[in-house]
């Protein structure tokens, strides 16, 4: 196969004699596409399997459409998809860009773990050593079962004498904690508590919160109405809370980006997005993909945010340092 001079170079023609700028329309509409969904992806309808909803729960991941198609832009040496790739580039680096720098530092005089232990962990005594290696004054828990309750106890009670069960969720904590209860979130049982935390810096209130699951169905698209009810249950519980310092540590099965969490995400700032460095994915542990798990306040400030290294459950935990 022979190639003219003209072909080695982004000025030359291809074969058919159409110039850089008028080639590569496939690979511009491409982006500009990814564009599109990047900036309106309230607008992806949500009636029809969640799926605006399951979008959003992936969506930093469709920044790797710029990689591919600008390699093959290259490739096919066209300026007009080369041009067009810097609007999804820009748009991508608006809303996740900040979240690729380190933004910890500064002070604090509070900590908080956060993890779903899950039910089928077989390694629950290792699970508390790796949460209590970040020396948290509390730390969360959801997904317990009975048989895992009396390991937690003999592993956390000593250092953390303070702590409530509710259902499968429950708080372990340094300083006393009083006005505790279940809170309903709509689901017929219980899967989510508040409690006071009378730290040496004031009450605190504190919500453990596992949100329903979600699935992926061919037959049904994303099933995620019940959690979406249960976001609803949960922020209104928090627009009631009379506490000005509020802290929520939870499995949401929702990312701050999809729309069904507006309920919550609207009162609170996410730690990891204000003092996290990088995404911080929590699930699944062994190749993690998005944060489902969260740790979120309202009236405190966050000043750093992590994962903590792999335990026998299929989340990482998660922890964050805050200035009360």
């Amino acid at each position: 196969m022979a190639f003219g001079i003209g072909d080695l170079h982004w000025r030359g023609r291809d074969g058919r004699g159409r110039s850089t700028w008028s080639r590569g329309w496939v690979l511009a509409g491409l982006a500009l596409l990814t564009a599109a969904i990047l900036a309106f992806h309230r607008q992806v309808p949500d009636d029809v399997g969640n799926f605006g909803s399951l979008m959003e729960t992936f969506l930093p991941w469709f920044g790797l459409a710029v990689p591919v198609l600008l390699v093959l832009a290259l490739l096919r040496r066209s300026a007009t998809a080369l041009a067009a790739l810097l609007a999804p580039t820009l748009i991508w680096v608006m809303m996740f860009g900040s979240l690729v720098t380190d933004k910890s530092g500064g002070g604090y005089d509070f900590t908080a773990v956060q993890h779903n232990i899950s039910a089928t962990n077989q390694d629950v005594g290792s699970s508390m050593d790796t949460l209590m290696q970040a020396k948290p004054d509390v730390i969360a828990l959801e997904e317990i079962t009975g048989a895992q309750l009396p390991t937690i106890r003999q592993k956390l009670d000593g250092a953390y004498p303070y702590h409530v069960v509710e259902g499968t969720v429950g708080l372990w904590s340094k300083y006393r904690l009083t006005d505790t209860g279940p809170v309903d979130i709509k689901i017929g049982w219980t899967r989510a508590l508040r409690a006071t935390v009378d730290s040496p810096n004031g009450p605190l209130a504190v919500y453990v919160a596992h949100m329903p699951s979600v699935r992926v169905k061919f037959d049904g698209g994303f099933t995620a109405n019940q959690r979406n009810h249960s976001a609803e249950a949960l922020g209104e519980a928090l627009t009631r809370e009379p506490l000005k310092r509020v802290l929520l540590l939870g499995d949401l099965n929702g990312t701050m980006n999809d729309r069904a969490l507006a309920p919550i995400t609207m009162q609170l700032r996410s730690a990891q997005g204000s003092a996290g460095d990088g995404f911080g994915f929590s699930w699944p542990s062994s190749f993690p993909t998005a944060r489902i798990d969260q740790i979120m306040s309202r009236g405190i400030t966050p000043t750093s945010a992590w994962t903590l290294p792999q335990t026998g459950s299929d989340h990482l935990p998660i922890a964050a340092h805050f200035e009360l």
